[in-house]
């Protein structure tokens, strides 16, 4: 077992653990320790080998695994004088996301008023890290290709051919072979983005990283609210290597922060794992066979049906736990770290409504209309 740490600004480790803006231009100046498992040294240095090049990188795993602090690192240790930039593109409206990527001009279409730079553009000289990139929408696939293909494209409505330098590094939880046979993703856009792959393992097949996580989290958790770092007993740090994290790092980063609410003394109580993430059938916690690689698993779908039951039962509790108020500071948006729209976009994509004999806490609760 050897311990990684990775010295640069920009890493930001619990961008692992919550959801950020859609839109991201980041400069942090943040150090981050990842991991300490052999698994995670090889992730590592798969990432600085590729760094200084131009080539794209495609990084795959499970939601919550640190796909984009993968995606900074590249970033960072590229030393490319641009910035940042992250687009979510489960989280954007098809028709707006070629907007968003490649920019408008005036009057190209309805509410149109000004011109508009897309991320493209504003990467300039940097990265810009596509999140979801499974989520991406056929008809706007081809364009994407011919841009990665050619590096250059059109602002939506204009006819000036624009040239872009800026490194691709693209991310997903999909199984983008089996969307390709489905005819759901293009095949040659999968081969563009394919160039180099960088596979996350999950949280639960490196257990030793679960645990450095952990005393991570509880010590920057810990000065964010004030408090003397509790210590992890030998019974906690038992319960944390046995779990098998189905949220990954995400999970067990606002698992430590709800111990940290109820511990009182000097040791970290942490609260029992079945009342926050109970077993279901869609649940069985060990992977499944013939799952230890992530991009040949049989699934065709942006999330396992077991993960997704898991991410669907969180949200409920959270929701019955704030009685259904999605925004405000003490609303379930907040408590999940993610922005408003983001929640609302995940409450129905997983069939979440808000049951009519609730009662909100505020007008806003609820998935909007």
């Amino acid at each position: 077992m050897y311990t990684w740490f990775i010295s640069m600004t920009a890493i930001n480790i619990a961008s692992m653990a919550h959801a950020q803006s859609d839109f991201v231009e980041a400069k942090r100046p943040v150090l981050g320790v990842l991991g300490s498992s052999a698994q995670f040294a090889e992730i590592l240095e798969q990432a600085r080998t590729v760094a200084p090049l131009e080539s794209t990188v495609l990084i795959l795993g499970e939601t919550g695994t640190g796909k984009e602090v993968i995606a900074r690192a590249i970033h960072e240790m590229s030393q490319r004088g641009g910035p940042f930039v992250r687009v979510n593109c489960a989280s954007i409206p098809a028709t707006l996301l070629e907007s968003e990527l490649m920019g408008h001009e005036r009057g190209a279409f309805t509410g149109a008023v000004s011109q508009r730079i897309g991320r493209f553009e504003r990467a300039k000289d940097g990265t810009i890290f596509l999140d979801e990139i499974g989520e991406l929408t056929l008809d706007l696939q081809p364009k994407l290709l011919r841009l990665l293909q050619e590096r250059e494209f059109e602002r939506l409505g204009g006819d000036r051919t624009l040239r872009t330098n800026a490194r691709v590094v693209a991310a997903t939880n999909c199984n983008l072979r089996a969307m390709v046979r489905e005819r759901k993703f293009r095949e040659d856009l999968y081969y563009r983005l394919n160039v180099f792959p960088i596979s996350i393992p999950p949280l639960r097949r490196r257990p030793g990283d679960a645990l450095q996580l952990a005393l991570h989290f509880v010590r920057t958790l810990s000065q964010r609210m004030g408090k003397p770092a509790p210590a992890l007993t030998p019974a906690v740090e038992q319960k944390i290597l046995g779990h098998h994290w189905p949220g990954n790092v995400r999970e067990l980063h606002n698992m430590i922060e709800r111990a940290l609410i109820i511990t009182r003394g000097h040791e970290l109580e942490l609260p029992d794992f079945d009342s926050i993430t109970p077993l279901t059938a869609d649940d069985p916690r060990p992977d499944p066979p013939g799952s230890g690689d992530h991009t040949s698993s049989a699934i065709g779908h942006c999330e396992s049906d077991g993960l997704a039951a898991v991410n669907r039962a969180h949200i409920l509790r959270v929701l019955r736990d704030t009685n259904w108020v999605v925004s405000g500071p003490n609303g379930a948006a907040a408590r999940l770290q993610m922005k408003r729209s983001t929640l609302n976009f995940r409450m129905r994509k997983l069939g979440i409504a808000r049951p009519r004999h609730a009662v909100p806490g505020s007008p806003s609760a609820g998935v909007d209309s």
